[in-house]
């Protein structure tokens, strides 16, 4: 059975499991879409009031909203296992049992549990974003649909990295270290507004440490066919999502050395 396969497997069983209570798992994706919605109502709340920010309406922050959101909302669906990681298994030595097994621990994680809930989030997040999208007039041609859709794959690997890496320090540190909740669910909410808005170094961190803004800011500009304000060239404005890959391959590369540094719980 190849990595595919096993890993359909894996989904269906999940599906299964949530399906047995089928009210249950449709009133946790209503509930994570009415939810999600509140965050887009303070934005509206706040434009109604104040109008423009510095030439940035409401419909050109609903796209960035949009974009971000569903790039998270889809690696939330697949990274359960490492979000829990140092809880469930550096903590209670379950990952040996996962290092028995033939397959790549990592394919055994994205496999842990797949959450139907996710759904209502990204159903919000797509819908903020074509709302936003028709409110600026955004004419859609076949090269902007690839430039979404490698735009939201680049956060989407942004995100999972982000995960890996959290995954990884659980080696060193048992728990799972709540700081990355900072970049994880932190970054989602700054990756809702133009970098334009935020100081130097907070601009800086980013881009240059982790890049939400070239998966979330230089590629949405390109959408938008605005010049980005800070004075990027423009074509890197399509290119920057690949930094989400590049992050990505990094974090991986720190799971590995984790991975060589267990030694089970001694237990």
């Amino acid at each position: 059975m190849n990595s595919l396969a096993l890993l359909s497997r894996y989904y269906a069983a999940s599906m299964r499991a949530q399906m047995q209570y089928p009210a249950s798992a449709i009133m946790l994706g209503i509930g994570a879409f009415l939810v999600t919605i509140i965050d887009m109502l303070a934005v509206w709340a706040l434009f109604d009031r104040f109008g423009q920010v510095q030439g940035w309406g409401l419909g050109d922050i609903a796209v960035f909203y949009g974009v971000i959101s569903a790039s998270f909302a889809i690696t939330d669906f697949f990274t359960r296992g490492f979000d829990i990681f140092g809880s469930a298994f550096v903590k209670t030595g379950a990952f040996d049992r996962v290092l028995l097994r033939p397959r790549s621990p990592t394919l055994q994680l994205i496999g842990y549990e797949f959450r139907l809930s996710r759904f209502g989030r990204l159903a919000q997040a797509l819908l903020v974003l074509f709302v936003g999208a028709a409110v600026v007039d955004l004419q859609w041609t076949p090269e902007k649909a690839v430039l979404l859709a490698w735009t939201i794959a680049g956060g989407v690997a942004l995100f999972a990295g982000l995960m890996v890496l959290q995954a990884s320090f659980a080696f060193w540190t048992t728990e799972s270290l709540e700081v990355f909740n900072v970049l994880t669910y932190g970054g989602v909410q700054a990756g809702q507004f133009p970098l334009s808005l935020y100081a130097g170094w907070f601009r800086n961190l980013l881009i240059f440490i982790v890049p939400i803004g070239c998966v979330a800011y230089y590629p949405v500009l390109a959408l938008l066919d605005q010049p980005d304000p800070l004075g990027a060239p423009g074509w890197w404005l399509p290119l920057a999502p690949a930094m989400g890959f590049v992050f990505l391959t990094a974090s991986f590369l720190a799971w590995r050395a984790g991975i060589a540094r267990y030694t089970s719980t001694g237990s």
